[in-house]
């Protein structure tokens, strides 16, 4: 893939800004995302004076805000072609119980609602690119999901932090599931992965002591997965390490990835016929 255009949201911090520097030295346009701009515009002055594909382009948006994604969209379809990938790393971790204006719960909200709606929004723009990729940031914390409590979504009332957390990434391993199979017959292809346990604000706050990778070795699956002729057409996976492997037996239940996905739809708007 010659010089693509790749948008890398949450790329002003962690895995995000390591995977958009790794990108961009290697040539790529890259499109950065963040929600503070003072933050967003340093991390763009940096990436500028090493980026091989020229200075970055920068686009704010709080993933709280649906609102806010929506207007990211509407502007990137305005100032560009095409996209050739989508890596979707933003994410966080609440340690408390907090609501976004909607009422749902913010873990479930940024690292699940959140890429579900961007992703359906700028499908019209990966479909203009001859081989476009998806690529979505999970966790091996999906694993530790062995059930959903279903009455207990979206606002999670009974909150417990590593219980959403590892809820929102098992999500985001169903989602791309059923977003391949969507996606069949398509130039578009969806993978997601786990990047290993990485030295960011994220882990140290989830699990603090725990041994890290750097941020740039977290990186190297997103680049890979974003760039590699070896991935070329390959969708509905997950991996580790640059490598496929199985993700929990849960998140290959159909009836739960579609409980999953219709529930995103009726949260964002969105349905099957924006694919």
């Amino acid at each position: 893939m010659a010089e693509p255009l790749i948008l890398v949201t949450g790329s002003t911090d962690g895995i995000g800004r390591a995977t958009a520097a790794g990108l961009a030295a290697g040539g790529a346009e890259v499109i950065l995302h963040g929600r503070n701009e003072k933050k967003g515009k340093k991390v763009q002055r940096e990436l500028a004076q090493t980026a091989g594909g020229g200075r970055p382009d920068l686009i704010i948006a709080d993933y709280s805000r649906p609102d806010q994604i929506r207007r990211m969209a509407t502007d990137l379809i305005s100032r560009y072609s095409r996209l050739d990938v989508l890596i979707n790393d933003a994410g966080t971790f609440q340690k408390n119980r907090h609501v976004t204006e909607d009422g749902i719960e913010m873990t479930f909200a940024v690292n699940y609602l959140g890429p579900f709606l961007l992703t359906h929004l700028l499908l019209p723009l990966l479909r203009k690119s001859s081989a476009a990729r998806i690529v979505t940031v999970a966790s091996s914390a999906h694993e530790d999901v062995d059930g959903i409590d279903w009455d207990n979504l979206p606002g999670e009332p009974a909150y417990d932090a590593w219980d959403a957390y590892s809820l929102s990434k098992f999500a985001d391993v169903a989602f791309t599931y059923s977003l391949a199979r969507n996606l069949v017959g398509t130039s578009v292809t969806a993978d997601c992965l786990h990047p290993g346990v990485v030295n960011t604000k994220l882990s140290r706050s989830a699990a603090p002591g725990i041994a890290t990778i750097t941020p740039e070795e977290g990186a190297q699956t997103s680049i890979w997965l974003a760039r590699s002729p070896d991935v070329a057409g390959i969708s509905g996976r997950y991996f580790d390490n640059r490598r496929q492997i199985r993700s929990s037996d849960l998140s290959y239940d159909r009836g739960v990835q579609e409980r999953l996905w219709k529930m995103a739809e009726a949260l964002t708007g969105m349905g099957r016929n924006e694919l």
